[in-house]
Order: structure tokens, then sequence, then C-alpha cells
């Protein structure tokens, strides 16, 4: 017999399981329910030879190794894996691998580079204007021939989806003298918004790399179409360097009609255009070289009028410093990230000891990257001094530390668009 107090607790135990157990199986197949019927907020999908993929798996976290077979039936890599490569942390840009010759030194993986952080310094130095970049020392000669990019472009009306499918290239330059080849890529921008930025896979080896990839961008009304402008830009992977640079082309939709189907285009590759340092925003920094101590001090100032990255209008912008011994980079360096500002001041100072018969050979790459929490750190712009600096007033910076030692020499530069 159980008293009726017990009896009272159990069924009250028994129905509140029981009616929890039903909130929970319902609140399950409401959300499986919607599921269904919402459409998953992907900005666009990337068909890789008819096989569906996610923007997430394109991240540089996850991996996509094909593999295939030559004539021989031995197999060989397709791709790289890592389909989005940071380069701008890679090294440096340039279509010339390091020469070897006597004006490199054999052993440059035990140069006496290192880094220390030094005391704060204030900007009270005289300060002049920078100028930007004219040329990129990666860029080809004129008289080079880069190929052509062979591509479709497509408007699926039901779904308001641009559809652009990269499809080859042909005769591209030989950008590893090694292998005498390539391993080529394509990154993809639809100006002027650059909220679509997407990639290819890498090819291994080839000159006439077939991609044959096709992206979906959702949420484009047809109406827009004749102000966008496709950017392709065609770049090599290097291991271990920065990726170089092959070439661009440059699509105004406003003459493509793709409302009859797909259409069907082939551009030649031109040379990069590097005047793209327009709002950009400026970067003061200051050098100075201590010959005894055989000490190179490098400060990062401030900066000012960066471009806005984040969806309050603001930025949380920071600065990395790599050092470079030709193509090698030798030593990286960051600073603090500064929130929710434009105009950032940093007065952060690091010290390299660099012998004084290397300094022909060192470059000294900003980085201003603007941090994000829940993304992938975005690069906002790039300065260069020293052996690669393709300015005037870059080059003009570093030979002026070089012939007044034990001068601090602090400018302000524009920054040029990676």
């Amino acid at each position: 017999d159980v008293s009726p107090v017990v009896a009272g607790l159990i069924g009250a135990t028994v129905l509140v399981v029981s009616v929890s157990l039903t909130v929970f199986v319902w609140t399950c197949c409401h959300q499986q329910a919607e599921k269904k019927h919402k459409t998953p907020p992907y900005k666009f999908i990337h068909m890789l030879k008819g096989i569906s993929i996610y923007p997430e798996t394109l991240s540089n976290k996850k991996k996509i190794n094909r593999v295939r077979r030559d004539k021989d039936g031995a197999p060989r890599e397709a791709a790289r894996g890592n389909l989005l490569v940071d380069a701008a942390e890679a090294g440096l840009a340039g279509s010339e691998k390091a020469p070897d010759g006597p004006g490199v030194a054999p052993n440059i993986d035990q140069l006496p580079i290192k880094v220390d952080y030094g005391d704060e310094l204030s900007p009270d130095q005289s300060l002049t204007p920078g100028g930007s970049k004219t040329s990129s020392p990666s860029s080809p000669g004129d008289d080079v021939l880069l190929g052509e990019l062979t591509f479709s472009v497509d408007y699926n009306f039901p779904k308001k989806a641009l559809v652009v499918t990269i499809q080859e290239a042909h005769g591209l330059p030989v950008m590893d003298e090694h292998t005498q080849s390539s391993d080529p890529y394509i990154k993809m921008t639809i100006l002027p918004d650059k909220r679509h930025r997407v990639k290819t896979r890498v090819l291994r080896k080839t000159l006439e790399p077939v991609f044959d990839e096709t992206f979906t961008f959702y949420g484009i009304p047809y109406s827009q179409l004749q102000d966008l402008v496709l950017h392709f830009l065609v770049l090599s992977f290097d291991r271990f360097s920065r990726d170089d640079v092959i070439g661009e082309v440059v699509v105004p939709l406003a003459g493509v009609d793709p409302s009859t189907g797909k259409v069907q285009l082939t551009r030649e590759i031109l040379k990069r255009n590097i005047q793209k340092c327009i709002s950009r925003g400026e970067l003061q920094v200051s050098l100075s070289y201590q010959p005894v101590a055989q000490r190179m001090t490098v400060v990062v100032l401030k900066a000012r009028h960066l471009p806005k990255m984040d969806i309050t209008g603001l930025s949380d912008p920071y600065v990395k410093v790599n050092v470079y011994y030709g193509r090698k980079r030798i030593a990286k360096k960051k600073t603090h990230v500064k929130k929710c500002t434009l105009n950032p001041v940093f007065n952060e100072s690091f010290i390299y000891d660099i012998p004084g018969e290397l300094l022909p050979d060192i470059s000294i790459e900003f980085l201003v990257i603007d941090f994000d929490r829940t993304t992938k750190n975005e690069v906002v712009g790039r300065l260069i001094l020293g052996a690669h600096s393709a300015g005037a007033a870059g080059s003009g910076h570093w030979q002026e530390v070089c012939d007044n030692p034990r001068k601090a020499v602090a400018k302000w530069h524009s920054l040029s668009e990676y």
C-alpha cells in the first residue's frame, strides 16, 4: 500500500517528465520543419565539376585533396588542398624567384636576425608625405604574353543568382624556373562592393589549367548587373614564398547580356594594375639603423584614413611587420589590435639585429590588417620599404635611413591594396 502523499508525488513527477518530453519532441520537430523550408544563408554555392561545395569547405581550416592519375597510372596531386592560401602573410610578391649567385648569402637560414620589443617612441620628427606605388615588382614585362582566360556568365532569374563558371586558361607564363611551369589558381571578386570573393583550387605544374568551377552568387537583382564588374586575378601558388601574380582580367557586365542564356567569353590576361591605393589610408613609420650595434629599429607610429571594414563603420586594425632577406622571410612581429578606430595610434617599436652588409637585400613589409573575431582577418593595405620597394617614396625613405645612421627617419606612406 502507498500513502496518498507518495502517490501524489509520483504522479506529479510522471506528469512533469511527460510534459517535458512532449515539449522537447515538439521543439525538435518544429526546428527540422523550419530547416526544410528555409533557404540556406550562403552568399554563393561553389560547383566543382558537378559537386556542390558550400563556403564552409572553402575555409582555410578545411582541405579538399583530389587525386588524379597520369597516363601511366601513377597517382598525382591535382590540388594543393588548402584552397584559401593566406598570400598576404606568406611572403613578398614577385614573379622572380630568389637568384642563385654570389650576391646572395648561401646560408640564409642562420642569419643573425633577432626581434625584440623596444621602448615606445613619440613621433617628434618632421614628417613628409609619402607617395604610392607606381608599378608592381612582380608584374611581368610589357612584352611578355600572359595568356588568355575563358569563362562564362549566366543568370538564374527564379533564384536571382549570378552564375560564373571559370573554365580554363591558355598560354600562361612560366613562374617557377625550377620546374619550368606554374601552379595557377584564380581569385575572383565582384566589384565595386567586393562583397563576394572566391578562389579556385590550385592546379599543379601546368600552363594550360582547366578549372571547370562554377560559382553561384545569390541576391543579385538582374537590374544591378549593368553596374557590376568581374575581376579575375590569376596567380601561381608558391609554397615557400608569396604567391606570384601573373595578371588580371577585368570584365564590366555592362556589355554582357546573360538574359537569353549562358554567355561564354575569352579575355586576354593583362598586366596587373597596381594603381589601387586610393582610400586605402596611410601609415606612418620610423626607421633608424645603428651601424656599431648593427641594429635596425622599426617603429610603427600610427595610421589614418583607413577604410571602413566592419558593419559599424569602423575597423579593428593592427600592423604585421615582416622582414625579408631576398625572398625569404626571416622575422615577423605584429602590434596590438586597436579597437573601433580608423585612425589608430600604435607607437610600438621592434628591434632587429641586421649586419650592415645585408642591408641592400633587406626588405620590411608592413601589413595593416583588420582583426575579426568571427571571420578571417582581412588585409587593409600594404607597404614595403627596402630592396623590394616599388614606389619612389619607399625607396627614398630606405635610402635616407641608410645614408643617415643613428638618425630616426619618420614618414607617412600611402598604403597600396593587396
